[in-house]
């Protein structure tokens, strides 16, 4: 898994725990390994984390090695940003974006 600096990995194990009961919104990012997108994705979810700490929460799920919550959400491509709040997912994005657009995305729901 690509490690992305402030962006913690969840697993089908903690997903419940750590993004549907965590007490602020959560920006998942569903991603693998051979994704280049997701790659081109890492340094803007790091600035994102960094900047929005406190406000939000910024996780990656590797979808190959944790198949349930990836099919619990039917998340087919890669990479699948999905927010969080309160236990239900309230905004879905697909692909990589620049910095300045995922905020602004993010802004309607954070």
């Amino acid at each position: 898994m690509i490690v992305i600096d402030g962006v913690d990995a969840v697993t089908d194990a903690d997903f419940d725990h750590e993004v549907l009961g965590a007490g602020l919104p959560v920006l998942v990012e569903f991603t693998a390994d051979w994704c280049g997108p997701c790659r081109q994705l890492a340094p803007v979810l790091s600035a994102v984390a960094g900047e929005q700490a406190g406000r939000l929460k910024v996780v990656q799920l590797d979808v190959d090695s944790n198949p349930e919550v990836t099919a619990r959400y039917g998340v087919l491509a890669m990479p699948t940003l999905m927010v969080f709040r309160a236990g239900e997912p309230v905004k879905s994005m697909v692909g990589a974006r620049p910095k300045r657009k995922l905020l602004q995305e993010l802004a309607e729901v954070v």
